[in-house]
């Protein structure tokens, strides 16, 4: 299993949304990176949700429900997607303050590349999110 991290803007689609309709489908990625990162996800993979904007913190963790496939944007394109599943609320937001404040995520992509809306999450970084987030 794999982990991963998806932005999201909360005032177009939070956790809280995803956890409310229980499942969905991650599209809009654009970014050729960001969409060979998608196109890499397995079902049963989880993805830590981050909220952009004025939150920037990691909220919620969500299971790939679904191998990734390809669908017909509004303009024509190709675009991969996943399907997701809301798990859980971290115990709390850990913050990207916190994350570019501890050596240990120097290398993280969500650092080095932070307009990148879907990244890897090696696991010794996840589970120092999950110790941050309190769990």
């Amino acid at each position: 299993m794999a982990g991963w991290l998806l932005k999201s803007d909360p005032d177009d689609y939070s956790f809280a949304d995803l956890r409310r309709q229980r499942r969905t489908v991650w599209d809009g990625v654009s970014n050729p990176l960001a969409r060979k990162y998608l196109r890499a996800m397995c079902r049963g993979d989880e993805a830590l949700i981050y909220h952009t904007g004025s939150e920037r913190a990691i909220v919620g963790i969500a299971r790939v429900i679904s191998d990734p496939y390809t669908v017909i944007g509004d303009r024509g394109e190709a675009a991969p997607v996943v399907e997701l599943e809301a798990l859980r609320p971290l115990a709390r937001p850990v913050t990207l303050a916190e994350i570019k404040g501890s050596a240990a995520f120097a290398d993280f992509e969500l650092v080095r590349l932070p307009r990148l809306s879907v990244m890897p999450v090696p696991p010794q970084l996840w589970q120092a999110i999950l110790d941050l987030a309190g769990r």
